[in-house]
């Protein structure tokens, strides 16, 4: 829910909209520069053990960054408001691992650049649930829905280009194409069912970060009895997480990188919606394009007619993700978003006045809460740990990679935190 009711912002600050807008294009930079690990799949290490890397990443951030914004206890009496929320946080958490783990595959039948675009259908998958259960778009008229459903066409048409492209690979790899697109339309359809909790989380007045880090559990447990289950049981999961101990700083890090674009993404839902805000937040396409291209060369050896077509793919989505964004919801379905606010209000038994506050950027909880004890800080210090012993015997993983290229991606994504992190803070206080 963007605004609640059609509040006009102060002189000078940014407008709820705008912010959300902001939101979804920093999580698009950073959940594009976490994918960049996974390509360690291509070394012939197992999906499976892969995601449960990056998910000890996400399940360590999940819980430190909270921590170090907002303090353990505002996370816990936010939870403790609103309980029946965590069980809807732990099943997010449990779609995301899923298709994480898919993603993984896909990046190892059809490469990253190829690959992005596919799951990135879950924008429509989102449409439809903020559609049909959170009345997004209700009473819009026909200006912000020839928008989106424009944009959510371009969406399908793009990703059609991008499947077609992989034909043009060699004869050997067509069963894999084939394995690889099935995997990534997979991820999309559960990553877009995934923002339901999201949302139901955000018009109840939830904090994502208090979202978050319940959100983690089920992703942790899902993925480790995912790994075990398919590997071969805990003995050969054991031995070949040895197997991975050198590069597993690289998937932590990954894993870590994800959790700041997701919540951007998650600040996105929240402010502007799921069927604006995910579109927003796939211009991730982009990053993985850039970084599977320039840093890992994926465009080489292969034909003209291969690269034309996912660059034109990955250009349609983007296109139609714009024309979604552009669509501002007026006030007319303002009303509507808050008639499914009062919705989760009367059936929970939650204040709507207080709901309103948090859902216009106001943060009530935060100005009940005691001053952060020192000890909270300890989490920042044992994370910081373990990037150290993580690092220490991690090896540069043996692929193709261009330094140049590198570098100025990793200062594009920090620039993209840098602003966003300032204007969210400035606007909200991370409310």
């Amino acid at each position: 829910m963007a605004t609640g009711t059609a509040v006009a912002p102060k002189k000078g600050v940014i407008s709820l909209h705008r912010l959300g807008v902001l939101c979804g294009l920093g999580a698009g930079a950073w959940l594009g520069a976490a994918e960049a690990p996974t390509k360690l799949v291509t070394l012939g290490f197992s999906p499976f053990l892969i995601s449960l890397g990056m998910v000890v990443g996400v399940f360590v951030a999940r819980w430190t960054l909270p921590m170090a914004l907002k303090g353990t206890t505002y996370v816990f009496r936010d939870l403790r408001e609103k309980p029946h929320l965590i069980a809807w946080a732990i099943l997010a958490g449990a779609l995301w691992a899923v298709a994480n783990t898919l993603t993984i595959f896909a990046i190892r039948d059809i490469g990253l650049s190829v690959a992005f675009p596919l799951w990135n259908t879950n924008s429509l998958v989102g449409l439809f649930w903020g559609v049909l259960l959170f009345k997004e778009l209700r009473g819009a008229g026909s200006g912000p829905w020839t928008k989106v459903l424009g944009g959510a066409v371009a969406i399908v048409v793009g990703a059609c280009i991008l499947g077609l492209a992989t034909s043009q690979q060699p004869a050997g790899l067509s069963e894999r194409a084939g394995a690889g697109i099935a995997a990534a339309l997979g991820a999309g359809l559960l990553w877009g069912t995934m923002y339901i909790p999201y949302r139901k989380a955000y018009i109840s007045g939830m904090n994502p970060l208090s979202f978050v880090t319940i959100f983690t559990v089920g992703e942790l447990a899902t993925v480790g009895i995912l790994t075990i289950s398919f590997v071969g049981g805990f003995t050969r999961f054991t031995h070949e997480l040895a197997s991975l101990r050198s590069s597993l700083f690289w998937l932590f890090l990954g894993g870590f990188c994800w959790v700041i674009g997701d919540l951007f993404q998650q600040y996105a839902a929240k402010y502007v919606g799921i069927a604006r805000g995910i579109p927003l937040s796939n211009t991730n396409q982009l990053w993985g394009l850039a970084w599977g291209a320039l840093v890992f060369g994926e465009f080489q050896g292969k034909g003209t007619t291969y690269q034309v077509m996912v660059i034109i793919g990955s250009l349609v989505i983007v296109l139609g993700a714009v024309a979604i964004s552009r669509a501002e919801a007026p006030h007319s379905e303002q009303a509507s978003w808050r008639s499914a606010m009062l919705r989760e209000c009367g059936r929970y038994g939650m204040d709507p006045a207080r709901v309103e506050a948090a859902l216009k950027g106001d943060d009530p909880l935060s100005r009940e809460t005691p001053k952060r004890a020192w000890w909270e800080f300890l989490i920042v210090v044992v994370a910081l740990v373990i990037f150290v012993w993580l690092a220490f015997g991690t090896v540069t993983p043996d692929l193709s990679m261009n330094p140049f290229w590198m570098a100025v991606l990793v200062l594009a994504t920090l620039a993209v935190l840098a602003v966003c992190t300032a204007v969210l803070w400035k606007r909200t206080r991370f409310s």
